[in-house]
């Protein structure tokens, strides 16, 4: 339901974007990213361009998905070839890895946004995201890229409101950070690391899960589900265990504490 309060954010939402003009959207295809460019081309029209950046550290098929979105919703689309494991800096996966990533993202961002006479880059960073380890949105201040849905308030469970609302498919849409966020901080990320986390995912997903990360330390799989669903997998674990052998794996194992966001964070706050 969409409160007085919530409506004020909404509003406050489309005077931002009123003010800047004409805007470039970072544009992952996700629940923030979509609003947010939904917002903008309603307010700003033909002076929106979606662009998304795809490479190897992105699930599969995200650029097609982000395409679909952006014909949906009315908006110019480009997609562009992110560095990702070409970059030094990212591959080694130091804590701040986020950091080197969105800098060579926003970099290509703002080079196309001048180019196509574009004011600002803008991304769907919200506000639960300003109380996270979130090192990409140093990044993105300290280019000088903007987080409209951030500054007027708008939280992800609104988010995913005013979504519904709009009659956005991406409302109940899960999150899916990039696959670099199953790597251990220090472990190298690599393409073959990469392949089968997305293959396990895709497996999982396959077999009813909608809600899932694997974990990749080496040749053992963490997955994590929500707790409600672990009766489930331990149900198929059989299925799980050969097909992640299949994969690469040599070890397989359930996260007894189930799915949450950032949890490879919990090694950087023992």
């Amino acid at each position: 339901m969409v409160t007085e309060d919530l409506l004020k954010k909404v509003n406050t939402l489309k005077e931002i974007l009123s003010g800047y003009k004409s805007v470039l959207v970072a544009f992952s295809g996700g629940v923030d990213s979509t609003l947010l460019l939904k917002v903008a081309h309603d307010v700003l029209g033909e002076r929106v361009l979606a662009v998304t950046a795809v490479s190897e550290i992105y699930p599969p098929g995200e650029g097609e998905d982000a395409s679909t979105l952006a014909r949906l919703i009315g908006c110019q689309h480009l997609v562009f070839e992110a560095r990702g494991l070409e970059s030094p800096a990212f591959a080694g996966n130091p804590p701040d890895r986020c950091y080197h990533c969105k800098k060579d993202i926003y970099a290509e961002l703002l080079k196309i946004a001048r180019e196509r006479g574009l004011n600002y880059v803008v991304d769907g960073a919200n506000a639960d995201d300003a109380g996270d380890y979130r090192p990409g949105l140093r990044a993105g201040v300290e280019m000088g890229i903007k987080s409209p849905l951030l500054e007027a308030g708008l939280t992800k469970e609104e988010i995913r409101t005013v979504s519904r609302e709009m009659g956005l498919p991406t409302a109940d849409k899960p999150a899916n950070p990039c696959l670099a966020s199953r790597f251990p901080y220090g472990t190298d990320i690599t393409r073959e690391g990469l392949k089968q986390v997305a293959e396990a995912e895709k497996a999982l997903h396959e077999m009813g899960f909608t809600v899932v990360r694997v974990r990749h330390h080496g040749n053992l799989a963490r997955i994590e589900v929500s707790p409600d669903s672990m009766p489930a997998v331990l149900e198929k674990s059989r299925s799980i265990e050969q097909k992640f052998r299949e994969i690469g794996y040599t070890y397989v194992t359930l996260d007894l504490q189930g799915y949450r966001t950032g949890s490879m964070n919990e090694m950087l706050k023992i």
